[in-house]
């Protein structure tokens, strides 16, 4: 697991940095919020751990900065403040947890880990493949951000060729699997169950012609793009 820590007090990166390469972490450390900002634009990183008062671009901001770009990147403040105010507007603007200072480095890699499990969980739950994201738990497509209005068979095909982007599933495959049992081989509902996705999906653009997110195997069946 890759973190950085963005912390300019050289005792507590240099305590925290030795806790997490003892625990198998990977640790990048920068010494200021200009800098930290820029290495996690660039991503890369399982986790960030990120300290409010620093030289430069303080830590709400480089927070404020990164949810704004989208990055969705778990990030743990660390604060020496005790202010209330400071923690709401921290959760406020997508912290996913805080530290006050001092701390004991064990309980912030406990925190991490727990934080890791979490984000684990829900991606699990989540499908994305190109520009489509399916979410099994509410039930919803997206496409480019908007919603990708399904029936629950046109969910389910669509959720079982995202499981196996690149990997051609015959119409027999899809039938079994999406209807639950066996349909006359020459029925066409595949196709038609196809094409309503596809028209759905075009209807909110950025679709150039011939690029549908699922393609047609001549004779085969369907594949999702990878």
């Amino acid at each position: 697991m890759n973190v950085l820590l963005v912390e300019d007090e050289r005792k507590i990166a240099d305590f925290v940095c030795a806790g997490f390469r003892e625990q198998g972490f990977l640790v990048e450390h920068r010494d200021n919020g200009t800098a930290g900002f820029e290495a996690a634009s660039h991503g890369g990183y399982d986790v960030i751990v990120l300290d409010i008062m620093l030289p430069g671009r303080d830590g709400l901001s480089i927070l404020k900065g990164l949810r704004r770009a989208g990055d969705t990147t778990p990030i743990l403040l660390l604060t020496a403040r005790n202010e209330l105010d400071d923690r709401i507007e921290g959760l406020s603007l997508g912290a996913d947890d805080y530290l006050a200072k001092p701390f004991f480095v064990e309980e912030l890699i406990a925190r991490v880990h727990a934080l890791l499990r979490r984000v684990s969980g829900e991606r699990q739950n989540i499908l994305a493949v190109g520009d489509l994201r399916l979410d099994r738990i509410t039930r919803t497509v997206t496409w480019h951000g908007e919603a990708v209005d399904l029936t629950g068979r046109e969910f389910n095909l669509i959720e079982y060729l995202m499981r196996s982007p690149g990997r051609v599933l015959t119409r027999t495959q899809i039938l079994e699997h999406v209807w639950g049992y066996d349909f006359d081989p020459s029925t066409n509902v595949v196709d038609v169950c196809i094409q309503r996705i596809r028209k759905k999906i075009a209807s909110l653009g950025a679709v150039a012609e011939g690029e549908s997110p699922i393609e047609s195997v001549r004779g085969v069946g369907y594949r999702f793009r990878k």
